[in-house]
């Protein structure tokens, strides 16, 4: 008569015991059904949750009585009112009533996965009067030719820049526009220094027409931003295919072997006032580095799984070649621009994960986690280095590798902490105020931009709600890049940090979505109201 009988599948002892305890009655799903869920059609991106981890968790779900077993053998034949499962395909939506309430919304991949986020972001500028360049690193779907020929371009333009900067820091002077104001070298052990290799490397001195050709091509870059190639043509003749491939060569002679770069008087003071010129017009100019290094990643896999780091535009394209094989979906491969000046803890590389919670899409609703945790990688922060110990935080991917030799102290042996950890090492570094005037406006800003980026795409339902995952990085200036949003965030106890996140996110979901239909006023944990159309 209450309507307390509820559906949990997949590995979630804790939802389990918190309905329990609110005296609902779990309707238990046949033993198939308890296995991991077929993709559904129309859901085809995979929950976070790992089936060992699943296993692990449904061991812990303990029921010495068997009370709970009797009461799920009474209810079996009913309706359960609340359904929370690790994928949407575990659910017939067209057979669902009105009042049943479900944890999944259709069609969430139009943000949640690498893909869809990737498309749907473009067309925040006609929907939010934002700019996804802001706090989004530039990606393209390498199965679409367009954006193919886009990324080419984006690549081509990223190592021109990048080889003023180098030809500036060789020269002993800091790149104009690429300053951030607050360097992640003011804190003990926080800053990995930018080798700056002298003007003359271990091969030949390279010709100032390399230089010249950078200029020549930034300066065209500068002008089409203005608008100013509208109107004639453009005063240096377009470089051609082969022209890039050999400008190319000698970038990555320069770059990556350290071969010698000259760089005239006049030369220099035309790099400085042309990054200073292409910072006004590119968000992503202070963050983007020298190195030119991008990160390849399967549209619809989480975990980290196929990620792969280069600096090479000849391997982007060979994976390209291959995801126009007929066999292979368009567009499911993603190349997406590295953020290169990192904020650093100790020299290590961190993310962090954000959870938020939306409880309608039309009108737009989101909760933002007031908690967060970070996860560290392995190995010290090193782009001369490409290798996932010391680039790709997921928890699934540093749990292969030990930790470094020399593994700092202050550093977390579980590579785990709490956002309140980082805000005590960001006041003892001096940077106190960072984490609520920069890091947390920010994050909200850039989930608010992606989940109304996508909100005319995902199927609204009155009695749904969707928790979501959404990864962060940080430049030096503390300011958040999203990268990716996931479905179905882990809730696997990593870590004695995570062990007590992920059951506070837990039991505050179910203060929002349950309590607060009986009484609005209830307390919602760490749940906060950031957006109510």
């Amino acid at each position: 008569q209450e309507k307390k009988i509820f559906v949990v599948q997949g590995p979630y002892p804790v939802m389990r015991s918190l309905l329990r305890a609110r005296g609902w009655v779990e309707k238990k799903l046949p033993r198939a059904g308890r296995q991991p869920v077929q993709q559904h059609p129309r859901s085809p991106w995979p929950p976070e949750e790992e089936e060992e981890e699943e296993k692990e968790e449904e061991q812990r779900d303990e029921d010495p009585d068997g009370i709970h077993n009797f009461m799920s053998h009474l209810v079996q034949d009913q309706v359960p009112y609340f359904i929370w499962t690790n994928h949407l395909g575990a659910i017939d939506c067209q057979m669902l009533r009105q009042d049943q309430v479900v944890n999944h919304y259709a069609q969430a991949g139009a943000f949640a996965t690498k893909e869809g986020l990737c498309l749907n972001l473009r067309n925040l500028p006609w929907v939010h009067q934002a700019d996804p360049d802001t706090f989004f690193p530039r990606c393209y779907r390498l199965g679409a030719v367009d954006e193919r020929q886009a990324f080419i371009e984006d690549f081509r333009l990223t190592a021109a820049r990048s080889l003023l900067k180098v030809a500036l820091e060789r020269a002993g002077d800091t790149p104009a526009g690429t300053e951030q104001p607050l360097k992640s070298g003011k804190g003990p052990g926080n800053h990995v220094p930018h080798p700056m290799p002298s003007t003359v490397g271990p091969g030949p001195l390279l010709p100032p027409q390399l230089v010249e050709q950078a200029l020549q091509v930034c300066g065209q870059h500068l002008g089409s931003l203005g608008h100013e190639d509208i109107d004639g043509d453009p005063p240096f003749p377009r470089m051609t295919g082969t022209d890039w491939d050999r400008f190319l060569r000698d970038y990555y002679r320069v770059v990556h072997e350290g071969a010698g770069l000259a760089l005239s008087g006049a030369q220099q003071e035309r790099c400085r006032a042309l990054l200073r010129g292409l910072a006004g017009r590119l968000p992503q100019l202070a963050v983007e580095g020298d190195r030119n290094v991008w990160i390849l990643k399967p549209g619809a896999k989480s975990r980290g799984r196929g990620i792969v780091c280069t600096t090479q535009l000849e391997e982007v394209l060979q994976l390209a070649q291959r995801c126009m094989a007929p066999s292979v979906r368009p567009g499911e491969w993603v190349v997406q621009k590295y953020v290169e000046r990192l904020l650093l803890v100790f020299g290590t590389k961190f993310d962090i994960r954000q959870w938020i919670l939306v409880t309608n899409w039309n009108p737009l609703t989101v909760w933002f986690y007031r908690d967060s945790y970070l996860r560290f990688c392995s190995q010290p922060f090193s782009l001369r280095h490409l290798d996932p110990a010391r680039h790709l935080c997921n928890v699934s991917i540093q749990k292969r590798y030990p930790l470094a030799q020399g593994w700092h102290p202050r550093l977390p042996l579980d590579r785990i902490w709490s956002c309140r950890q980082l805000q005590a090492y960001l006041a003892q570094v001096g940077r106190a105020e960072a984490w609520h005037q920069v890091m947390v406006p920010g994050m909200k800003a850039a989930v608010l931009g992606a989940l109304r980026s996508a909100q005319d795409l995902v199927v609204s339902r009155k009695s749904s709600f969707e928790l979501y995952g959404a990864d962060f990085v940080f430049g030096e200036d503390c300011q958040p890049w999203l990268l990716e949003i996931n479905v179905s965030p882990t809730m696997a106890p990593s870590s004695a940090v995570t062990s007590r996140l992920c059951a506070s996110v837990q039991r505050d979901v179910l203060r929002v979505v349950i309590d607060r239909r009986d009484d609005p006023t209830c307390p919602t944990g760490a749940f906060e109201l950031i957006y109510k159309e």
